[in-house]
């Protein structure tokens, strides 16, 4: 299993990435030819991924808020598209569920890579020991000091 990092560019944490998910537009051509559900999220990449076979065994992708690796997304689908202006890309479906990660420091690339699964950063409960969620700028603090 192999999984794919990206930039959420202009994002500042897990809460606005989900509420810029919802509702997400429908791809063209969308429920008529097996491409995504509409409502599911979805995203466009310029470069197709060579090892498409392998993130789809049960790849995420990880996606880097303000500089650090914060949350992934299951990959449920990869599949050839083109943007509007006429460019190829691919076209990436991804699972609605957000899942909060292990905060991990990345420098700022363009495009995505490519990510281990003995790399990833560990999945992280939705909240505290309290029940109580932890906000990103804290969680952010904390993996700084090591703490989590």
């Amino acid at each position: 299993m192999l999984h794919m990092v990206k930039l959420a560019v202009g994002v500042g944490s897990i809460a606005e990435l989900a509420q810029r998910q919802q509702p997400n537009p429908p791809v063209p051509g969308d429920g008529l030819d097996g491409t995504a559900p509409s409502g599911q999220p979805w995203l466009r990449t310029r470069m197709y991924p060579r090892r498409a076979g392998e993130i789809l065994e049960g790849g995420s992708l990880y996606r880097v808020i303000a500089g650090m690796i914060m949350c992934r997304q299951r990959i449920t689908g990869i599949r050839p598209d083109t943007r509007d202006d006429g460019v190829a890309c691919a076209l990436i479906t991804l699972d609605p569920l957000i899942v909060p990660v292990a905060p991990r420091s990345m420098r700022p690339f363009q495009g995505w890579r490519y990510l281990r699964a003995a790399d990833a950063p560990p999945d992280l409960g939705h909240s505290d020991m309290n029940g109580d969620i932890l906000p990103d700028d804290m969680r952010r603090e904390l993996a700084a000091l090591c703490l989590i």
